[in-house]
């Protein structure tokens, strides 16, 4: 369950509670994996608590120019692994 910050806020900023399980999941895998912070302090000990705290600042926003699907975005991560 979410408390903070919460689901209104959040869907303030990203469309769709798909929108926003997408965009909190690709966010906490790059947090895992050692990208650049972009709050100085979080609420949350999880990434994906982090992830969720710098979509509700505005810090984390979906590109709407974007025309990568999510299944070749998919593909890109896995061959980037490998």
């Amino acid at each position: 369950m979410i408390i903070y910050p919460s689901i209104d806020k959040l869907l303030e900023k990203v469309p769709s509670r798909y929108s926003l399980a997408v965009l909190a999941a690709k966010r906490a895998h790059e947090l895992e994996s050692g990208d650049l912070k972009m709050l100085s302090d979080y609420k949350s000990d999880k990434s994906v608590g982090k992830a969720l705290e710098e979509i509700a600042a505005g810090d984390v926003v979906i590109d709407p120019k974007s025309k990568l699907l999510e299944r070749d975005a998919e593909k890109l991560d896995h061959k980037e692994q490998a």
